[in-house]
Order: C-alpha cells, then structure tokens, then sequence
C-alpha cells in the first residue's frame, strides 16, 4: 500500500510540473501571437478583389510564392489551408484567408477586403456577402414548399 501511495504523489507532482509549464508557454505563444497580429493590422490595406475560386488546399499544392513554402515549418507544409485565388487589379493571385471568413466568401463576386501581404484578414462593406445560414439545401426548401401549401 505505502508503495502505490509513493507512486500516486510521484504521478502527481509530474502531472502538476507539467500543468506549469504549459501555462507558461501558452502565455508566452499568446503574446507572441498578440504581436504578430499587431503587425499585421498596422500593415493591412483595402483592396477590392474579385474572387475566382477558394479551396482547402495543402499548402505545397496552393501556388504559394516559394518564400512562404520556405519560411513555414515542414510538419505544417503538409496541413490544409485555406486558400482564394483572386484577382487584384490585372494580376491573379493566391491569397491565404481567415478561417472565419472563409465559409462566407462569394465566389465570382467583387468586393472590398482586408488585406496584410497575401493574407485576407477581413471584408468590408454592407450586404456584399451571402449569408450562408440564409441559403437553403434542396430538402429545406420541398419542406418549405410542403408547410406553404399545407398552410393554405
């Protein structure tokens, strides 16, 4: 018994250690975190865009400028992103975006957005986007139909 008790306190103390340092390391990856997206706010721009196409892409297969490739960890080259080909003015590019405007990106529209280098960080403007709760899939809309006429 006095064995199973020395091994329970040893498990404890590593599993407190362990809580400690990934605090501290979440604070301090949530600084750095906090700065960068200080950065990038200061050097973001607005650009009308018209969007051509978005895609979850691996990043190797997204036509990213090699620099990005080079400047990402290998573990992460892998992963997919999200990616908007768009035209700015003449040229047509591949633009990363935010995860949370992704979902609600027009395709083949134009529109005002944020942007900081090749990163799409937000939309402006009113009533340019769809919104996709408002879309409805084909088996919402028979169901729509059928209460309509089984109301009249």
């Amino acid at each position: 018994m006095h064995v199973f008790l020395t091994i329970l306190a040893i498990v404890a103390i590593v599993l407190v250690v362990v809580m400690v340092v990934l605090y501290f390391l979440g604070k301090k990856m949530q600084k750095k975190q906090d700065e960068s997206q200080a950065q990038m706010q200061a050097a973001s721009q607005t650009a009308t865009i018209l969007v051509i196409d978005k895609k979850r892409m691996k990043l190797k297969d997204s036509g990213l400028p090699k620099m990005v490739l080079e400047n990402t960890p290998k573990y992460l080259r892998g992963s997919k992103v999200p990616i908007v080909k768009a035209k700015i003015g003449p040229k047509v590019m591949s633009l990363m975006c935010d995860e949370k405007i992704f979902p609600v990106l027009p395709v083949k529209k134009e529109l005002k957005v944020v942007i900081s280098g090749i990163y799409i960080m937000g939309v402006k403007g009113r009533n340019v986007l769809d919104n996709p709760e408002e879309k409805l899939g084909f088996w919402q809309r028979s169901k729509l139909k059928a209460l309509k006429k089984a109301g009249r």
